[in-house]
């Protein structure tokens, strides 16, 4: 199985408080995206955001206005999955397994 499959094995808010990720207004919501900025599955957090619309919390460093935001820039987007990874392609990195 690839680390897309089990990303949240390895998230660092796995172990906080997962109420700590669904608050409302700024501060808070900025203390839970400082917990983003270090994890090692930001990307995949947040394209499992992304692929299925989630409407709530902050996932991969993003709140569901900034999400709605980019969803709205990008109506055609079928897969956020490929986007990030056609991303890392073109930096030159490796594919993520």
């Amino acid at each position: 199985m690839s680390r897309e499959d089990h990303w949240n094995e390895s998230a660092v808010c796995r172990v906080g408080d997962p109420d700590e990720l669904f608050v409302v207004g700024s501060p808070g919501q900025n203390r839970a995206k400082a917990v983003c900025r270090g994890c090692p599955v930001r990307t995949e957090c947040l394209t499992e955001a992304l692929d299925n619309r989630i409407e709530f919390g902050v996932w991969g460093g993003m709140t569901e206005r900034e999400r709605r935001a980019l969803l709205r820039r990008r109506p055609n987007v079928i897969s956020w999955r490929q986007v990030f990874e056609d991303a890392r392609h073109e930096q030159g990195q490796p594919k993520a397994s």
